[in-house]
């Protein structure tokens, strides 16, 4: 089928999946790094810093371009939504992300303040790094979106079973709606004002 591929399908913008990472990581990350620059650590703090800088910007870089070959297959190929597909909220698709992940963010901000003994800051500015890397990868989906005039969309239950990765194996196939539809603007922020499907 052309438009829907069957029964009515739970979404989750794709772009808000990407980004729903991106403030957690940040925020754990300056915190950790702002903690980690007190301590002198091994190699000290001027190391530390430098080394935390490097790290920052290849994990933004990373992260960034990371399946975006993958994202670009899965939009190409998006089948209209159907008409009784149900549009998630922005605010429920973070919220189950991050309930999903609370687990792992906190395990990562742990090592990486654990990290500022050896080497200060740089574990804090790597997490800082992987979340800019989330945003700068939701921008991204969001100039296509744009481009195309048409937002991505993922099956709930496709995310669900696949540890909430909108390119990962499970996912067979993204959907569309136009660009109005939804309570997210384009690369997955708020809406100034939410637009009725």
């Amino acid at each position: 089928m052309a438009r829907g591929e069957g029964r009515a399908q739970g979404l989750a913008r794709v772009a808000v999946v990407v980004r729903a990472g991106a403030a957690p990581l940040w925020w754990a990350g300056v915190f950790a790094a702002g903690v980690g620059v007190l301590v002198p650590g091994v190699t000290g703090r001027r190391i530390g810093v430098m080394a935390g800088a490097a790290l920052f910007i290849v994990a933004a870089a990373v992260v960034s371009y990371t399946r975006r070959s993958r994202y670009t297959r899965l939009a190409r190929s998006a089948a209209r939504a159907g008409r009784h597909d149900v549009l998630q909220d922005r605010a429920v698709s973070v919220r189950n992300w991050r309930r999903g992940h609370r687990w792992w963010l906190l395990l990562a901000f742990v090592v990486a303040l654990g990290s500022s003994f050896a080497v200060p800051a740089a574990g804090g500015m790597l997490l800082a790094g992987a979340g800019t890397g989330l945003r700068l990868k939701a921008a991204w989906l969001g100039r296509r979106e744009r481009a195309e005039d048409a937002l991505l969309w993922v099956r709930v239950d496709w995310l669900a079973g696949n540890g909430g990765r909108p390119a990962g194996k499970a996912v067979k196939a993204y959907r569309s709606t136009g660009i109005a539809a939804g309570d997210a603007a384009p690369g997955g922020t708020r809406r100034r004002t939410a637009a009725l499907v």
